[in-house]
């Protein structure tokens, strides 16, 4: 069986009423950058809170910590999303579950928090490794010029660390961008479920997802690069091969 190949099909009117198939499937792309840039904030506001909880001397705090990087790195996003969306409001109040359910967009803040909490286990565990990182004379100069703990990790501690894990928190940011597909399966239009739309539409499946592949591409490769340059911006001459041989030792 031969494919009609139709690739015209993109500037013809979407029976959705966004505009033209490619005006649908760049709605589906900047859905996908909201949730992702909204869960990347999450995940490092927690990520952060969670790493340097893991690094402190606190029993307690510690086994907390672990008790959060475990629990949301080794469900699947999937199941996470599914508890969120469908079991969360049938297990709080009434009258709370019922304005959970009626709640405008409610795909999307649900798809931010899931994936938001899912990805700050990850980064978690970038931080607690670039901490231990760090040498330790760095946490004994700060105590020794009066700072306390918490100055010590603001001030000396994870200005260094964020300068380590540049590169694998690229890697996890790349990773929320692309997870964010999984939220179609709850409803949110984001490209991929865009993709899907113009496919049943139209029947162009080859079209619709060739499009999706090379727009997830190019914003990877700007994100890449942005996160490159940040990278080169903030980093110490030979800082970074001196903790990496720290950290071997």
């Amino acid at each position: 069986m031969n494919y009609n190949w139709n690739w015209g099909i993109l500037f013809q009117d979407a029976p959705d009423g966004t505009g033209t198939y490619l005006d649908m499937l760049l709605s589906g792309l900047v859905w996908t950058l909201k949730t992702a840039l909204a869960a990347w904030i999450i995940a490092l506001i927690f990520g952060v809170l969670i790493g340097v909880l893991r690094t402190l001397p606190g029993k307690i705090g510690r086994i907390l910590g672990d008790a959060y990087v475990e629990l949301f790195r080794n469900i699947p996003l999937l199941v996470q999303l599914f508890l969120w969306f469908f079991v969360l409001p049938e297990l709080v109040p009434q009258n709370f579950g019922n304005w959970l359910k009626q709640l405008p967009n409610a795909a999307f803040y649900t798809s931010v928090v899931g994936l938001g909490l899912f990805m700050s286990a990850r980064v978690a565990e970038q931080v607690k490794a670039g901490v231990f990182a760090l040498p330790k004379g760095q946490m004994m100069a700060s105590t020794a010029l009066g700072m306390t703990t918490a100055q010590s990790y603001r001030y000396v501690l994870l200005p260094n660390v964020f300068r380590i894990i540049l590169p694998p928190l690229t890697s996890e940011l790349l990773n929320t961008i692309k997870n964010s597909s999984v939220a179609l399966t709850i409803g949110l239009m984001e490209l991929t479920a865009r993709a899907r739309s113009m496919q049943e539409f139209s029947f162009q499946v080859f079209e619709a997802f060739t499009v999706a592949t090379v727009l997830y591409l190019v914003t990877n490769i700007v994100v890449t690069f942005a996160m490159r340059r940040l990278e080169k911006a903030v980093a110490v001459p030979g800082y970074l091969g001196a903790s990496a041989n720290a950290a071997v030792h």
